[in-house]
């Protein structure tokens, strides 16, 4: 019998099943197709689609706990799932703020947690008067940079506009840099926290994560690290949140996102943690106790592989291990396509610049070669 079913069978759930092996946990997977990167690894499989009820159930079929690979399953057939006695984790009162911005805007303002200015927008008149420059925002659905424009002239509204989705302004925020705070969850409330991480971002897609972040004010990584607490605890998140914030330039931190499932900016915690993000987003949603979140060495760099003209790159395996031979690889085993995430490599150490130059170069290889 299946103990945890995973919906969506993309790159989370594969690195799920590397840590379900070692607890001993049997993962059910429902999967978009019999050959994504998931269901490669995963062999309780089931192909459909996470908006169809009839597939969710057939995953959930003797599965006490429901977890994601992504936040796009309906609400109302999580509520279905739940009412069923299959725990969806994270509920569905609680995913509602991952899948919806205006939702997790609302929520969070009502909160008193600091976020950039914001508001619902329907027209160019809306966004003129909410004032220029600012990001609109797809409120479901935008991921890597998609459902995202940068406002600077009226005219730059309308291809947000066009998109026909519901959408919300942002003010554009003068941030130092992005980072990221993740902490894991129980469901009776025990918390993780793991250390505050610096993600850097090309063309909206992560491209590097610098695990601590670099010359993070001691105080500011502890309120960061507290605010991911509270939004987990009075959202009633169970696995893991990943609370993505902006450093401003004038000190402060603003909440950008939320992800309630295992997230990039985590990836190196596999190779650089005492316990994966992914092993605890298991342990939580499982109700076992949750393990450790400190890093094994000073620094972890993890350094994203985006499809560039490498196409073989289990054949480029060779010369990445000669150049950086203590390099992690991890492949997602998707077909290469310029600027998809096919894998990722993480590199830790004692010395920063070394760490972070061993890290690019072994990517370097995998992309470009």
């Amino acid at each position: 019998m299946a103990r945890v079913a995973v919906i969506g069978g993309g790159q989370l759930a594969r690195m799920m099943q590397q840590s379900a092996i070692g607890l001993g946990l049997r993962l059910r997977l429902l999967a978009e197709g019999p050959d994504v990167s998931a269901a490669q690894v995963i062999p309780d499989m089931i192909v459909g689609d996470h908006t169809v009820l009839t597939d969710l159930e057939a995953a959930a079929e003797g599965a006490a706990v429901v977890t994601f690979d992504h936040e796009h399953v309906p609400p109302e057939h999580l509520r279905a799932l739940a009412a069923a006695g299959h725990a969806p984790r994270p509920g569905p009162h609680a995913l509602l703020y991952a899948q919806d911005k205006g939702e997790m805007r609302s929520r969070l303002t009502e909160m008193g947690v600091p976020c950039p200015r914001w508001a619902f927008v329907a027209t160019a008149a809306d966004v003129a008067e909410f004032g220029l420059p600012a990001v609109l925002k797809t409120t479901r659905g935008g991921y890597d940079g998609k459902g995202v424009w940068v406002v600077r002239e009226p005219e730059d509204a309308e291809d947000a506009f066009s998109s026909g989705a519901q959408l919300i302004a942002e003010e554009l925020v003068d941030f130092r840099r992005e980072l990221s705070a993740q902490i894991a969850r129980r469901p009776g409330g025990e918390v993780v926290a793991y250390p505050v991480v610096e993600s850097r971002q090309a063309g909206g897609v992560c491209a590097e994560v610098v695990a601590p972040a670099p010359d993070l004010d001691p105080a500011l990584a502890e309120a960061a690290a507290a605010l991911a607490v509270r939004v987990a605890t009075e959202l009633d998140v169970v696995g893991m949140l990943a609370v993505e914030l902006f450093e401003t330039a004038d000190g402060r931190i603003l909440v950008n996102e939320l992800a309630m499932r295992p997230h990039n900016t985590g990836h190196w915690s596999i190779d650089g943690a005492v316990t994966s993000q992914f092993e605890n987003h298991l342990r939580a949603v499982a109700d076992l106790p949750l393990g450790p979140s400190a890093p094994l060495r000073p620094w972890s760099v993890m350094v994203n592989v985006l499809g560039g003209r490498v196409e073989d790159l289990e054949g480029q395996l060779p010369a990445v291990f000669e150049a950086v031979p203590h390099a992690k690889v991890h492949l997602y085993g998707k077909a290469v396509e310029p600027g998809r995430k096919v894998g990722h490599v993480t590199v830790v150490g004692d010395d920063l610049d070394a760490v972070l130059a061993n890290a690019r170069r072994a990517a370097g290889l995998l992309v470009d070669g």
